[in-house]
């Protein structure tokens, strides 16, 4: 079986390469369909109250937020987690390990960081239940990513990301758990998705003054 897909820029120093959500997609499309819906029929007055609709406006940007918005992708050096509230952009060089459960979880300078845009069901978690503390990033330069026919979606992204981070690792010359390497804790960066926490705040209003009035 060949390697999960991903999908790669152009080679260089900002290529880019995304990796595909693995959940959420379907329920998180209908969930926004359904509030959009209810949304409409309150404006338009047929039978929906003005409080349910404001819950589904709620309902509707936290669905976008959390199902729809998550992705994962490398740019040039760095690991890019676009997540519900916030984008964190993390040094490839200064992930100490990988682990994909329910969520993506990558450590650097001791601190963990998630994405829920690649995960594992419950079962495949719990058929591999793992913990980063434990986890030698794999696989080591040379070796390739494996291309077994069982392998999942979620161990291809895990594979890839310690791939590219000892790659990362090898181009600056940093030890694995050197100081150098956790002193790149200071290259993560966070910014905050203004539009989501925007509107998350302004259907929260909007939903309590329609329970008021």
């Amino acid at each position: 079986m060949s390697t999960p897909p991903s999908s790669a820029g152009t080679s260089g120093e900002h290529a880019v390469e995304r990796f595909a959500p693995t959940s959420g997609r379907v329920t998180g499309t209908i969930g926004i369909a359904i509030c959009l819906l209810l949304v409409v029929l309150a404006v338009l007055g047929a039978g929906v109250s003005a409080p349910v609709a404001g819950i589904a406006a709620v309902l509707g940007v936290l669905a976008w937020a959390t199902m729809l918005k998550p992705r994962l992708r490398i740019v040039g050096d760095r690991l890019v987690l676009v997540n519900s509230f916030e984008t964190v952009t993390v040094p490839l060089a200064g992930i100490t390990s990988v682990l994909v459960q329910q969520v993506l979880v990558v450590v650097v300078g001791g601190r963990k960081f998630t994405s829920p845009a690649a995960g594992r069901s419950w079962r495949q978690a719990a058929k591999k239940p793992r913990s980063t503390r434990d986890l030698a990033m794999s696989p080591v330069p040379g070796e390739g990513l494996q291309t077994d026919a069982k392998v999942v979606y979620a161990d291809f992204v895990e594979q890839r990301i310690g791939e590219r981070a000892n790659e990362e690792r090898g181009n600056r010359g940093i030890a694995r758990r050197s100081p150098e390497q956790e002193a790149l804790l200071a290259e993560v960066t966070r910014t905050p998705a203004w539009l989501e926490i925007g509107l998350l705040a302004v259907t929260v209003v909007v939903s309590v003054v329609a329970f008021l009035v």
